[in-house]
């Protein structure tokens, strides 16, 4: 009799969690369509489906041993949710990259270089980064090169002017220039290098974040433009990944700390909503073929990545392979920088190279213009 009711009761446990877990992943596949400046909390859902998927999956297979009829509440589940499961792995590896392309292809390179600040703690080691990251970029010659959180000065002479360190190959170049910092002397923001000569350049500026910025190139007889953009983050500062560790740790101060974090994360969702909206439509009105690179700071599982893709390429489910992590600080499962090209365009190669310098990799993609 007690063995009866323990065994019921354990089914009834497993059921629940596999029904609360389909409920979160539900929740998930309705945020593509909800603008989170209203429904922001759905944006949290967002960041779990990675694992909402995995532990489904598991249910199917533990159902289809113990109980094979329970294993269509997660088959059902993952039916309706199969674009959700379309944008978070690739499976079509491209060829190889190369460090020459063909002369049709275009490359182009997007990397969050997190301010030239680096990875190590050691300041021999910091005064060498920005070096290091220029190097990384111009081995594999790109043509178009889109790089966030870019800093530069023309006071210090060589040590702080990061534009020199590009301009001798990229003689071509526009810089947002959001923010200043140090006392006004250092310039902060996106910045697209090419190679190809710019003859139309502008921005969009956000309230808050960098700008979106687009520069149009020619090359050949072709006029191409390039977006670049840098939407809301979090702000994690030292002292939020303090309080991850707390809650981490399950420490005293968990509830507030968890607070805090939920709070500059709602905050987040909230303003990356219009800020996608924004560049939906100006991305969407190019007249040109057009590519758009950047840190939009928010999963593929979202509605800031659904509203701006549209029916984009998305270059690394078009040749990539895995998950994609391209954010490497806080999970495993962080996929927030993009490249996208309009139907103009084909997929040749994509690739992510961590350098080690940034707490972003850098993605690299070479395309070409449909004939």
């Amino acid at each position: 009799m007690a063995g009866s009711f323990i065994r019921r009761a354990t089914k009834a446990v497993i059921v629940s969690i596999n029904l609360f877990v389909a409920f979160i992943f539900l929740l998930a596949c309705l945020t593509p369509y909800l603008p989170t400046s209203t429904w922001w909390i759905l944006g949290f859902t967002g960041l779990t489906v990675p694992y909402a998927i995995v532990i489904l999956f598991f249910f199917v297979i533990f159902w289809l041993i113990v109980k094979p009829k329970l294993a269509l509440i997660s088959i059902v589940v993952l039916c309706i949710g199969w674009q959700q499961i379309g944008v978070i792995a690739a499976v079509k590896p491209g060829p190889m990259l190369s460090e020459r392309k063909r002369e049709n292809h275009i490359r182009v390179i997007d990397w969050n270089i997190q301010s030239f600040n680096g990875l190590s703690k050691k300041i021999l080691v910091k005064k060498q980064i920005r070096k290091d990251i220029a190097s990384g970029i111009l081995l594999l010659e790109p043509d178009v090169i889109c790089l966030q959180e870019f800093n530069s000065s023309e006071v210090g002479g060589a040590q702080t002017n990061n534009i020199a360190l590009f301009k001798k190959r990229y003689k071509y170049f526009y810089f947002s220039k959001d923010y200043t910092r140090n006392d006004g002397t250092y310039q902060s923001g996106c910045i697209i290098f090419s190679k190809y000569q710019i003859i139309d350049s502008g921005k969009i500026k956000f309230p808050v974040a960098e700008s979106l910025i687009y520069v149009d190139i020619l090359k050949g007889a072709d006029t191409i433009r390039i977006f670049n953009t840098h939407l809301q983050s979090f702000k994690f500062k030292q002292n939020d990944y303090s309080d991850i560790e707390k809650i981490k740790e399950q420490d005293a101060k968990t509830i507030d700390a968890s607070m805090n974090l939920f709070n500059k994360m709602g905050q987040a969702f909230k303003r990356r909503g219009p800020q996608s909206e924004l560049v939906k439509k100006a991305i969407h009105a190019s007249p040109y073929p057009s590519i758009i690179c950047g840190d939009f700071n928010d999963v593929p599982n979202s509605y800031t990545y659904f509203t701006i893709r549209g029916n984009w390429n998305d270059a690394f489910l078009q040749k990539g392979f895995g998950i994609g992590t391209s954010f490497i600080s806080l999970a495993p499962t962080l996929r927030i920088d993009y490249i996208l090209a309009s139907q103009a365009f084909d997929i040749v190669t994509f690739d992510m190279i961590d350098e080690g310098l940034s707490d972003h990799v850098m993605l690299v993609s070479d395309v070409q213009l449909k004939k």
